[in-house]
């Protein structure tokens, strides 16, 4: 099989869950049982594939399956649905908010759908189906792909709220300032990504819930409707994040301004300490004549014990400022 044709699979008929060699996927797609072939949406030969095979296909579908910038969203045709979708990214070194596509085009008779990286639940979908456990029909393989899709993005927000958890006890507790600011912007970019996307695949899932397409009534609607809730719960879960993120962030630009006004603070104290003495210790070293106590041995001592004084008499003041004051 050709490396952009990934995989085709029968869903039902005589033999579900079989694998469909390259030769016999056009002519699979075209007949009533229902059968799902995966291509590589990187690969030009994919878009060359689908205008030979799939003409039948409305254009716009053709031209949404290969195309280069997608966002999730369903769009009912007929008795059938292009539907893109996003998935977290678990490919190894990837970032998970790296999010990953897969477009289809699903109807009761076809399912074509393309990704341009690997994606965990259309593996999981595949493996199931080819062990003769997955969906017979296409409102099953859409409500299972959900779902799949689901328990991973599912799974990366718990990861992000243990984080949050994390970065709000060290706060709290004082931590580094600086190491928590750090951690604090990786959540919420992530958390800026993933409402990107999370936001407008609630919405896609609630069309399929709205009953246009016969092939997602009876107990697959039940199905899409926990689906959808699923989403919801989760998208209302990212924004209760990102405002915890939020004060967790003013706490932490709170505590570096503590810091700041407490550096300043002493260095306050050491100018208000130093200046007098060293505008006397300044004055009193310049090399002209007349200077008070030039000839006199004792004369450095006394300035010493002058300077003394002075320091004396600063630190009481000092203190006597700090000192509360009533009324």
């Amino acid at each position: 099989m050709p490396d952009f044709l990934q995989f085709a699979l029968s869903l039902n008929g005589p033999d579900p869950g079989a694998a469909l060699a390259a030769t016999e996927i056009a002519r699979a797609l075209a007949e009533e049982e229902l059968a799902w072939v995966h291509l590589s949406a990187t690969d030009p030969a994919s878009a060359a594939w689908i205008e030979e095979n799939l003409s039948y296909l409305p254009a716009p579908v053709r031209e949404a399956l290969t195309a280069e910038a997608t966002r999730p969203r369903v769009s009912p045709q007929g008795d059938g649905a292009m539907v893109i979708l996003r998935g977290v990214n678990t490919n190894p070194g990837a970032d998970p908010e790296d999010m990953v596509s897969v477009r289809l085009w699903i109807d009761p008779a076809r399912i074509v759908s393309l990704s341009r990286r690997p994606l965990a639940a259309v593996a999981e979908l595949q493996a199931s189906i080819a062990a003769g456990e997955g969906p017979r029909d296409a409102g099953g393989f859409l409500a299972d792909l959900l779902a799949c899709l689901n328990a991973g993005i599912v799974a990366r927000v718990d990861r992000l709220d243990e984080k949050a958890e994390i970065i709000e006890d060290g706060a709290l507790a004082g931590d580094d300032p600086g190491g928590l600011r750090h951690s604090v912007t990786d959540v919420r970019r992530e958390l800026a990504v993933l409402r990107r996307f999370l936001r407008p695949q609630r919405d896609a899932a609630a069309t399929l819930t709205d009953g246009r397409l016969a092939w997602t009534g009876g107990d697959t609607r039940h199905l899409l409707v926990e689906v959808h809730d699923v989403l919801t719960r989760t998208v209302e879960d990212l924004d209760e994040l990102t405002e915890r993120m939020a004060v967790a962030r003013d706490e932490i630009a709170s505590a570096l301004s503590d810091r700041l006004n407490s550096n300043l603070f002493r260095l306050s104290l050491v100018s208000a300490i130093f200046l007098p003495l060293g505008f006397l210790t300044g004055l009193m070293g310049i090399n002209l004549g007349g200077m008070p106590g030039a000839s006199s041995d004792s004369a450095f001592w006394i300035f010493c014990a002058g300077l003394g004084v002075v320091l004396a008499l600063l630190l009481v003041v000092l203190w006597w400022f700090r000192k509360p004051r009533r009324g």
